[in-house]
C-alpha cells in the first residue's frame, strides 16, 4: 500500500518535506517512523488524515501521515 508522509520542523533536516512511501498491509504509524529513520523521542505529535493518532494505529492505503517534533510547550 502507499501512504503520503509529511514532516514538520526539525524532522525535515536531512530528510524530506513530503513524500509517498510503500508499506506492507497492516502497517502501523510506528512502522512509518522506523522507515523514515525518525528518532522516536523527536516525534511529539502524529496525525493520520488530519486526526491525531497513536503510534500503534493501523494504516490504510492512501492515508496521509504527518509528524511534528516538540515545539514550544509541547
Amino acid at each position: 500500500m502507499e501512504v503520503d508522509v509529511k514532516l514538520f520542523g526539525d524532522l525535515r533536516e536531512g530528510r524530506f518535506e513530503q513524500e509517498k512511501t510503500q508499506l506492507e498491509e497492516n502497517s502501523r504509524v510506528i512502522d512509518v517512523i522506523k522507515k523514515c529513520n525518525l528518532p522516536l523521542e523527536h516525534v511529539a505529535v502524529c496525525f493520520v488524515n488530519n486526526c491525531q493518532a497513536e503510534f500503534g494505529q493501523v494504516l490504510e492505503d492512501g492515508d496521509r501521515i504527518a509528524f511534528s517534533p516538540p515545539v514550544g510547550g509541547m
